[in-house]
């Protein structure tokens, strides 16, 4: 393959097809990291379409997608609802206690896992998942942590790459391209 996810290292690639439980983070990872409020204090966040369809693409392939975020936020709430996630973990203080349960409850072992994330309290979680993949604006501590880091920020597509990523490794990102002709 040429272009978009071209040579990618063989490591990367074996870990993207043992996969069957995507997690992300939200701000700075679903989100631009960016915190807006409206004059009644309502929250509100952006979120980017092409990640959207990532996500509803990875359902569509069985692979389970879960939202785990330190933050409560409504508008989190209507995203996923929006885009069928049924794994919604906000308010967690311990991500990589609430990914461990999730793997339990799913029947999954941690190399089975991806995280996505972009700050420090995302590194113990990516530490359990077997797949641990930084935004290109992640913290440089948590770049470190990483087996891959997306080209794209948070909120700009870097999860519908982490979901183009995981379909190319298990071999659905043809039948994915066909399907859209």
């Amino acid at each position: 393959m040429t272009g978009y996810l071209a040579d990618l290292p063989a490591d990367l690639l074996a870990r993207a097809t043992r996969i069957r439980l995507a997690a992300f983070d939200v701000d700075g990872t679903l989100t631009d990291g960016r915190l807006h409020y409206a004059e009644d204090g309502r929250e509100t966040k952006v979120f980017h379409v092409h990640d959207g369809l990532g996500l509803k693409r990875l359902q569509a392939n069985g692979i389970e997608v879960a939202i785990v975020t330190a933050r409560i936020s409504h508008a989190v709430t209507l995203r996923a609802e929006e885009l069928g996630i049924a794994h919604v973990y906000q308010g967690q203080g311990d991500k990589r206690t609430c990914l461990g349960d999730l793997l339990d409850a799913l029947h999954l072992q941690p190399e089975q896992a991806a995280f996505v994330g972009d700050d420090l309290p995302d590194l113990p979680p990516m530490g359990l998942a077997g797949l641990a993949v930084a935004t290109a604006n992640a913290h440089p501590w948590v770049v470190e942590r990483a087996h891959w880091q997306t080209s794209r920020r948070g909120g700009e597509g870097a999860a519908r790459e982490v979901s183009d990523l995981l379909l190319l490794a298990q071999g659905k990102a043809d039948a994915e391209r066909e399907r859209w002709r």
